[in-house]
């Protein structure tokens, strides 16, 4: 069983410049800091929010350097929230789609979209409109282009396995997301 996660604490003044996504620049409702000492902690964090009902139309974006941890978070989520199969990171497909339970969940990975122009030229902002989860990693690379995200989660590397992740609200749905 895994550890249980460590308490939240509230921050302080968050150096928002930061973060990459820039429609995270302005100003969220909350942000809160939480330290995940292992990959355990990690599925426990997943877990508790693939069982928050807001999260059926929430738009998540997910930031970090490479190895941060950001897929790894993804699949939990997704397990958690009852894909079964392989489930493969859209590195190069850009996006994954899945279909649990009656939820429609798009899994978005913008590392290699070289021009804004083509997030839409995909057909993205069509499924960005539609009802469902969307989860989406490097979301600064799609220019703009992307709603203001529900929760933005910021995930680096720190020593060992431990991470250092950030969680931002930017709307009622957030907070309902919060852990």
């Amino acid at each position: 069983m895994p550890p249980d996660p460590q308490p939240l604490k509230q921050l302080g003044p968050v150096d928002l410049g930061a973060l990459r996504h820039p429609k995270i620049l302005g100003s969220p409702l909350s942000t809160l800091s939480r330290t995940w000492p292992d990959e355990a902690a990690c599925a426990a964090e997943a877990t508790a929010l693939a069982a928050r009902p807001a999260l059926r139309d929430a738009f998540i974006a997910l930031d970090g350097p490479l190895g941060a941890g950001k897929t790894t978070f993804v699949r939990y989520l997704l397990r958690a929230l009852g894909v079964q199969g392989r489930i493969k990171s859209p590195t190069y497909a850009v996006m994954e789609p899945y279909e649990v339970n009656g939820l429609v969940i798009s899994h978005f990975d913008f590392y290699r979209l070289s021009n804004p122009r083509d997030w839409g030229d995909a057909g993205f902002r069509d499924v960005f409109a539609a009802p469902g989860l969307k989860l989406a990693e490097w979301a600064g690379n799609a220019g703009g282009q992307l709603p203001v995200p529900d929760l933005a989660i910021t995930i680096t590397p720190g020593a060992d396995d431990q991470r250092e992740v950030v969680f931002m609200a930017n709307g009622p749905c957030g907070l309902a997301l919060l852990p």
